[in-house]
């Protein structure tokens, strides 16, 4: 199997969940919400409303706020870039996996415009050989041409060698994954207690994850 290694970015490489905990306080403070306001989002976010045109709506109109959820949902992508955070280690750690002889790519979901901001913000861009956007691409994981396109820009070819998917989305990382013939390790955060998973390998962080590369190679 050749040595390529393609990385989801929220709550993989980047605690998104830490920053969005932060960006909610910080949207409460500047809008006059009050705390109440913070445990409403953060419940709203964990009932199911990820996707943030539907969260802004739902927000807009429980707050009865003046500006239009479009714009609300701008200003979010604008500021969350400057929230996340990747750890020198996680960083290092990629680093280490290239000098090694691995081709390593980010394959992520979601707007061009806040997704580029994280990777280029965090320094991942510089550590990375490839990353791939569906907000750029107009398809989203699961689907296997986003993983074929992250393997070309790497120089590879999935029918050829295949590779593996690393991720914490049972559905967007794993079994996309899967169907596109790579090898899988899931970051299990306890977001899907009970689920079959289906991945080669289970760990708790993308560390973890990059020892398991290594012994693999």
């Amino acid at each position: 199997m050749q040595r390529l290694a393609l990385f989801d970015l929220d709550n993989t490489l980047v605690d998104l969940d830490r920053a969005f905990a932060v960006w909610v306080i910080e949207f409460a403070d500047l809008h006059g919400l009050g705390y109440e306001a913070v445990d409403l989002m953060m419940s709203l976010d964990r009932e199911g409303y990820p996707h943030r045109e539907v969260f802004f709506a739902k927000v807009r109109e429980h707050f009865a706020l003046s500006e239009p959820a479009g714009e609300l949902w701008r200003q979010y992508r604008q500021r969350m870039p400057y929230l996340v955070r990747c750890p020198p280690e996680v960083k290092d750690g990629l680093f280490r996996l290239r000098a090694s002889g691995w081709k390593v790519a980010i394959v992520t979901n979601g707007t061009a415009d806040n997704q580029l901001g994280k990777i280029q913000q965090t320094g991942l861009s510089e550590v990375v050989d490839a990353y791939v956007l569906s907000g750029i691409e107009g398809i989203r994981k699961p689907d296997r041409r986003l993983f074929e396109i992250a393997a070309e820009r790497c120089g590879m070819d999935l029918c050829v060698g295949g590779g593996w998917m690393i991720g914490d989305n049972l559905v967007a990382d794993i079994a996309g994954g899967c169907t596109a013939g790579l090898r899988t390790i899931w970051i299990d955060q306890g977001k899907w207690p009970g689920r079959e998973h289906g991945a080669d390998y289970v760990v708790a962080d993308v560390l973890q994850a990059m020892e398991v590369l290594h012994r693999e190679q």
